[in-house]
């Protein structure tokens, strides 16, 4: 529903410039009472449409985020050992990619902020049992970070 209403509002706003070059007729025939509701329905929907993008903004702002911290993580695993080497390439890439896209998806919503995030402190790992155990605990948060974001990505696609 969610998704349908902001395609909906993006399609509305597609529209909306085509609309004002539109020139409009006299309005001296419309009843008074009826241009003030219509003033006071216009007034709702933005509100409930900024409601609506705000939400969206801070939902995928927070998906952007935890991948991002995730990008770190990985990173940091780097030599954990030769056998899970090519693994750990992929799911970096992966974790990059859906990163990527989710930025690139607020940009072309016009919510993304003016700058991405910036990397915090790296996580250096000084042992291979370290680097062993810390990429249990990467990638036992991972999994339970990919679980949430995919049950936040359906509830946002439902009709």
């Amino acid at each position: 529903m969610k998704l349908m209403a902001l395609q909906l509002l993006l399609w509305h706003s597609a529209l909306w410039t085509m609309q004002e070059a539109a020139p409009l007729g006299p309005a001296s025939s419309l009843p008074q009472s009826f241009l003030l509701k219509g003033l006071e329905q216009v007034r709702k929907i933005q509100a409930d449409s900024l409601e609506l993008q705000e939400r969206l903004t801070g939902c995928l702002s927070q998906l952007h985020s935890g991948l991002f911290l995730y990008q770190g993580l990985l990173q940091a695993l780097a030599g954990i050992s030769p056998e899970l080497a090519p693994t750990l390439d992929t799911l970096q890439l992966d974790v990059t990619d859906f990163a990527t896209n989710i930025w690139l998806q607020m940009e072309d919503l016009g919510m993304a902020p003016a700058s991405p995030p910036t990397p915090g402190t790296t996580l250096t790992f000084t042992s291979a049992f370290q680097r062993r155990a810390g990429g249990v605990l990467v990638a036992a948060k991972l999994q339970r970070f990919l679980e949430l974001a995919y049950r936040v990505l359906r509830y946002l696609a439902e009709p």
